[in-house]
């Protein structure tokens, strides 16, 4: 049975601060911070999934330079975010990565908090 709009998680509010995360309140009330760093890492991006298919199956892959951002500050930032129809959130980071797109579903899988046991 195809699900409808209505089921699908979909944000309320989103709230970036670009120094240290994501704020999102779903429809359903729930709520998630998202870390900068966190979703960075959890880009959804081509090369970010195969490094993390790479990391999971070979414990000895080298990880890439941390790389903070373009101006040498090291600190990693947001720099843009927009939206990307009514489905999704595309985020810039200060290291030039841009490339991923935090579809609601996504994001809602990716939740740092969540509970994954709850029934």
């Amino acid at each position: 049975m195809p699900s409808s709009p209505d089921s699908e998680p979909h944000p309320r509010a989103l709230d970036l601060d670009r120094r240290r995360g994501l704020s999102v309140t779903w429809a359903d009330g729930g709520t998630a911070f998202f870390p900068i760093a966190y979703l960075r890492r959890m880009s959804p991006s081509a090369d970010m999934k195969q490094l993390r298919e790479d990391m999971r199956t070979n414990p000895l892959t080298v990880l890439p330079a941390e790389r903070g951002s373009a101006d040498g500050s090291g600190d990693l930032t947001a720099t843009e975010a927009s939206l990307v129809g009514n489905y999704a959130l595309r985020i810039t980071f200060s290291d030039g990565h841009r490339t991923g797109i935090y579809s609601w579903d996504y994001l809602r899988s990716i939740e740092p908090d969540a509970d994954r046991d709850a029934t």
